[in-house]
């Protein structure tokens, strides 16, 4: 594995060094620069340390111009304006430095010398409901950023905190303890995770409807709960099956979603039953927390209700039973004391913003989270309907989230199917990459959403060729497999530094340098949609490249065609590397 420095960094050090040869006082100075419409780089860095010197600023530009190196990276450099520096890559360099990317199996991003342990909280379904659309950004985000970590280095530890404890289980396990063959399987049972959430939703509907209409039963169903958390044997050992069931629903609706999840990460709201009452008991003895009518509360100073009154952290309630914030107060304990994370990651709805910032608050006050430990809050935007209200079905109920997905490879496999017939693809083919299709369509355009957004769900556009959508990104990658297929045998990827590169060739190689910059800086803000946005930009430079510029037809002869093969190889792999660092498979004809 060899890292390569982006053309970039090697241009941000050089003219770094320069600015402090200028002016010695700047050592360390920031010479601001970025990508540019007038060269290759901008340094912008002039103007603000000409102002500190009292030095006129064009002046300076030339002092720092005179102090860059004549190497072989950069080929031009013009002082432009008050005393910018615009900069021009030399061709040789461009080429030269996507060579060593191409020759490494992690296109030369480098991996964390130092990597951490971090946590990260998303994907959070309910014990015995359905899954609906509210699930969908939680586990496509954190799927994705758990993807892009790991890739950065990172120990990423998933845990998925399932709804999967609670009063509503004593009424659940006391209906199968007098129906004890409510969730027996059929063998006829087409579907595994379908009939599981068939078996669940008669379980539920039944025992409610016992539960509303039998005092008998209600009392009998409090009274279990009671038993559940005691760790009663027969109690324990039916919830348990609820859960099992629950689990082979989810991993159905995952497995659609194409989004991995195991056993051994799902610790719910119950794998920390048994931590509660000392968690409590820690913030009371500590002072933390102080009893007020009757429940355990953590106040906080600037968090006032309307009536200007303090609105407290409830750890727990008056009547006993313990709130999500003991759970969650819990779960950092463990997090930071068993698993010796680094960082804690919670994706979860911005509606939690205020728990969470309160949570984090009280587990710094009890020494829980310490200076070494970042704990952050991931909050994500609602996804609408095309009416700009939540998206919900026309009775007003969430809509499925299998449902949804559904549709969007029905969706997709027509488009693909249009497509497909005219290029010959089989039948598997066209079904297979519908779902690639449909899937990764429903996953970019919530990738692509920064984090705090809302965003419509309109499939319509999501499947579309044309536009920021994953199938724009998708056929940019088959195109270049395409033109695989049809190279000439001896017509083959090889770099070629000494040939100069067409306006369309350096604008793509330039983009295709900076992969591991914009990689280091979403695994440092956990914001996706800035590789979304990535991937889209090549996507379209590849296809002004393919429009303007004939790779097995060039008129460069053999060496220019294995250059532009060269380009188009690198292309491929950077797409596909992007696109699995958001969850999204690449077919390989479109």
């Amino acid at each position: 594995m060899a890292s390569v420095p982006s053309l970039s960094a090697s241009l941000q050090q050089r003219v770094s060094t320069a600015l402090t040869a200028a002016v010695p006082s700047a050592e360390g100075a920031d010479p601001l620069l970025r990508r540019s419409d007038r060269a290759d780089f901008q340094a912008n860095g002039v103007l603000g340390l000409a102002k500190r010197a009292k030095a006129n600023p064009q002046q300076l530009a030339h002092a720092v111009l005179a102090e860059l190196p004549g190497d072989d990276l950069i080929a031009q450099v013009e002082v432009s304006g008050p005393g910018f520096l615009n900069i021009t890559v030399a061709d040789a360099a461009i080429t030269t430095n996507l060579a060593k990317r191409h020759a490494d199996d992690r296109l030369g991003v480098p991996a964390k010398a130092d990597p951490g342990i971090t946590v990260i909280d998303y994907a959070q379904p309910n014990v015995a409901k359905e899954m609906h659309v509210g699930h969908l950004r939680s586990s496509v985000i954190g799927d994705a950023i758990a993807r892009i970590l790991r890739f950065a280095g990172e120990r990423v530890i998933p845990r998925h905190h399932i709804g999967d404890w609670g009063t509503q289980f004593g009424m659940l396990v006391q209906y199968l303890i007098e129906h004890p063959h409510e969730l027996d399987h059929t063998e006829d049972a087409p579907d595994a995770g379908e009939a599981s959430m068939s078996r669940l939703n008669r379980l539920y509907k039944a025992s409610r409807v016992v539960f509303d209409s039998d005092e008998g039963f209600k009392e009998r169903a409090r009274r279990r709960v009671v038993d559940l958390q005691a760790g009663e044997e027969e109690t324990l050992a039916l919830w348990q099956q609820i859960v099992d069931e629950s689990k082979v629903y989810f991993y159905s609706v995952y497995d659609k979603l194409d989004i991995e999840i195991v056993d051994a990460d799902i610790v719910g709201e119950s794998g920390y039953n048994h931590m509660l009452a000392e968690t409590c008991d820690l913030l009371e003895k500590s002072g933390v927390a102080v009893v007020s009518n009757g429940a355990l509360c953590v106040f906080f100073d600037d968090i006032l209700g309307k009536d200007g009154e303090p609105v407290p952290l409830i750890v727990r309630k008056a009547d006993g039973g313990f709130g999500y914030a003991a759970a969650d107060l819990s779960a950092i304990r463990d997090r930071t004391g068993e698993l010796h994370a680094s960082t804690l990651l919670y994706v979860v709805d911005a509606r939690q913003a205020l728990h969470f910032r309160m949570v984090f608050e009280t587990a710094r006050r009890a020494g829980w989270l310490t200076d070494e430990v970042t704990a952050t809050h991931l909050p994500f935007g609602t996804v609408l309907g095309k009416d700009g209200k939540p998206f919900k079905t026309r009775d007003g109920e969430s809509v499925r989230l299998e449902d949804l997905l559904d549709e969007a490879v029905a969706r997709a496999t027509a488009v693909v199917r249009e497509k497909g017939e005219k290029i010959g693809l089989s039948e598997e083919e066209i079904t297979e990459n519908g779902v690639q299709v449909g899937i990764g369509a429903v996953k970019y355009a919530d990738l692509s959403t920064s984090l705090g957004r809302d965003y419509v769900f309109d499939l319509d556009r999501m499947v579309s060729l044309n536009g920021d959508t994953s199938v724009y990104i998708q056929y940019a990658y088959a195109r270049t497999r395409s033109i695989f297929r049809r190279a000439a045998a001896g017509q083959s990827p090889v770099a070629h530094p000494e040939l100069p590169l067409a306006p369309a060739e350096r604008a793509l190689a330039l983009h295709l340098d900076a992969f591991g910059d914009a990689l280091a800086e979403v695994a440092t803000v956990y914001e996706p949609h800035r590789l979304a946005s990535y991937l889209f930009q090549l996507a379209s430079l590849f296809t002004t490249f393919y429009e303007q510029c004939p790779v097995l037809t060039a008129e460069g002869g053999p060496a220019e065609v294995e250059n532009r093969l060269f380009l188009c190889d690198l292309t491929a792999r950077t797409l596909q590397q992007g696109l699995t660092l958001l969850g999204i498979r690449t077919p390989e004809r479109l």
